[in-house]
């Protein structure tokens, strides 16, 4: 088999930063967002698992065994090595990080599910008429044979469960979880379809606008404070995950406590001043009434946080920020990053 090309700057994966460190600590709390492993999933790869912090390593090394865009082709993948004897045509994804990849090369699936059984807000108005096949837990099966599609993508964190039942409708291929291996999922999606070169070309664009919005900060870059407001829980997010990968991409430090490489940690209200970032940037999964969001920001505690005393604290969306998990919407955050610290 031969793995997928390496970014030839990068001395670790492909598209991470030239400075980035193997990542092997084990993290800490739950998955990256709720649910974070459906009842279908694998728990080793969800946070805190034995997988986890090795995935974007781990997915980096799996791929096709022929040339770009030659047919037919095995793909070795998370759940083992799916034959596709040519170029999908009928895709059905998983999940949103899967939706996200396939537009941004250019294919339109047949049908999309995802853990909640929602489209991002992001992503929807592309796929007007594209099939719902509802959430993951559980799985429309018949619904996804109906639409007779020649391949399906997800994920070992969604999915693995299924695999005996998935690969029997469709030739399967599973990455090994979404989030901080957005990159490195990218380019197995693209072996899967035979748009390898395409997805070296929407990375190597990713980085260099990645760049550019880091030669036009002034000075230098401001510490980012990440904070999400969830049903039950605070969190301030580290640096493996989605929008970890993309401040680092961009060479914005975190403040020292979040500068960690896991997925998040878990605080009361009551320590909110842990967002100790020169900026804030915060979004609520759900209702902010729910989430407890409301109620922080509107606190005497959040008041006093340096940042926000400042006018440096902004609210940014959740759905890209945290859920985007794909090219398409990295590339929004990139421009709430240009807007934001411009």
């Amino acid at each position: 088999m031969s793995p997928l090309p390496r970014h030839p700057a990068s001395p670790r994966t492909p598209w991470r930063t030239r400075t980035a460190l193997l990542f092997l600590i084990t993290a800490l709390t739950a998955g990256c967002a709720a649910p974070a492993v459906s009842g279908s999933g694998n728990t080793d790869v969800a946070t805190g698992g034995a997988r986890f912090s090795t995935a974007d390593a781990a997915t980096a090394a799996l791929g096709a065994d022929v040339g770009p865009g030659v047919f037919p082709r095995t793909i070795t993948h998370s759940a083992g090595q799916t034959r596709l004897d040519a170029k999908p045509t009928r895709v059905v994804v998983l999940d949103t990080g899967e939706l996200d990849d396939v537009l941004a090369l250019g294919i339109t699936p047949v049908g999309v599910a995802s853990p909640d059984g929602k489209v991002s807000p992001y992503l929807e108005p592309r796929i007007p008429g594209v099939t719902r096949l509802g959430p993951l837990d559980p799985l429309n099966l018949e619904g996804v044979a109906a639409l007779q599609p020649d391949l399906i993508l997800g994920s070992a964190l969604r999915v693995e469960q299924l695999y005996p039942q998935l690969t029997a409708i469709a030739p399967t291929v599973l990455s090994i979880r979404p989030g901080f291996p957005w990159k490195e999922n990218l380019r197995l999606v693209g072996a899967a379809l035979g748009e390898e070169d395409k997805a070296v070309e929407l990375l190597n664009a990713y980085q260099t606008k990645a760049d550019a919005v880091r030669e036009r900060l002034a000075g230098a870059p401001p510490t980012i404070s990440l904070v999400r407001f969830m049903p039950g829980r605070l969190r301030l997010y580290g640096n493996l995950s989605f929008i970890g990968v993309i401040l680092e991409d961009v060479g914005l430090p975190r403040p020292p406590t979040q500068d960690f490489d896991e997925l998040a940690t878990e605080v009361s209200e009551e320590r909110i001043d842990q967002a100790a970032g020169d900026r804030i940037f915060y979004s609520s999964y759900g209702d902010p009434q729910t989430t407890g969001q409301d109620a922080v920001v509107n606190g005497a505690l959040w008041a006093r946080i340096p940042a926000v005393a400042a006018g440096h604290a902004q609210q940014v969306d959740d759905t890209v920020w945290f859920l985007g998990l794909g090219p398409l919407g990295a590339d929004l955050v990139l421009d709430d990053l240009t807007r934001l610290l411009g």
